[in-house]
């Protein structure tokens, strides 16, 4: 953006966000929605630009999705990830390991209830345990702020709605997604949710003919498929008097 100020270079920014998935009572697969919300913020350790750290789940099945998303992360198992039976590594850096430990105790401060996680795995390298947070308040730095580690936090609604206008109340707008088996009720929170991406009964389907990039503080233009293409070329006009 510096560089844009000072001589008008073109800027394209991919930045971060702090996703949300809702999960609707009438989803048709629960367990796929765990799943998928699951890998979405956990997969990478959180180091990843559309984690989903904010998960909205209908108070009717929100137990049902906490004891499975629990399960999950029992058999979940850390250490070197170039290991076939390792799912998760490392954070990139002691510094940013610190911080995602910061973030953890600063939840707690605020009043938030750690599920499980909470801490360092082990004392070599830089490891973070999956951490899932209930009790969240909207308001709370970890639901404000991206931490950009392996720290779900879920919360509990009533109707679609509340949903939405809590899932857009965030200074980033990179990608979201909805379960559910109602067509209406999706295309309602696609219309609605403000963000790049919005993802319906699945997470993180990329590919090159999908425009990525998000909107808020995720940044601005898109990466993928022919909306790139205005990041990287210009449109010039030519007018020919052809009666000369």
């Amino acid at each position: 953006m510096a560089s844009a100020k000072s001589n008008l270079k073109p800027c394209s920014l991919e930045l971060g966000g702090k996703s949300p998935i809702i999960v609707m009572d009438d989803c048709p697969n629960l367990t796929q929605a765990v799943t998928d919300s699951f890998h979405a913020i956990f997969w990478n350790a959180g180091q990843c630009c559309s984690a989903a750290s904010r998960i909205y789940v209908h108070e009717k099945i929100f137990d049902k999705f906490l004891a499975e998303t629990l399960q999950m992360v029992k058999e979940r198992k850390l250490g070197d990830p170039t290991q076939p039976n390792v799912h998760q590594g490392p954070q990139v850096s002691k510094n940013q390991m610190l911080q995602v430990l910061e973030y953890i105790d600063l939840g707690v401060l605020e009043g938030a209830k750690i599920c499980c996680g909470g801490g360092r795995w082990g004392d070599k390298g830089f490891f973070v345990q999956p951490t899932i947070f209930i009790d969240v308040k909207d308001d709370m730095r970890i639901s404000k702020e991206e931490i950009f580690g392996p720290v779900m936090c879920l919360y509990k609604f009533s109707t679609l709605e509340e949903a939405l206008s809590r899932a857009n109340d965030s200074s980033y707008g990179l990608v979201a997604a909805v379960f559910t088996k109602d067509v209406h009720t999706a295309l309602k929170a696609a219309g609605e949710l403000e963000t790049g991406l919005v993802w319906i009964n699945t997470y993180n389907v990329l590919g090159p003919s999908i425009p990525w990039g998000g909107i808020k503080l995720s940044g601005h233009d898109k990466e993928l498929s022919e909306y790139c293409l205005g990041s990287f070329t210009r449109v010039k006009t030519v007018v020919i008097n052809y009666k000369l």
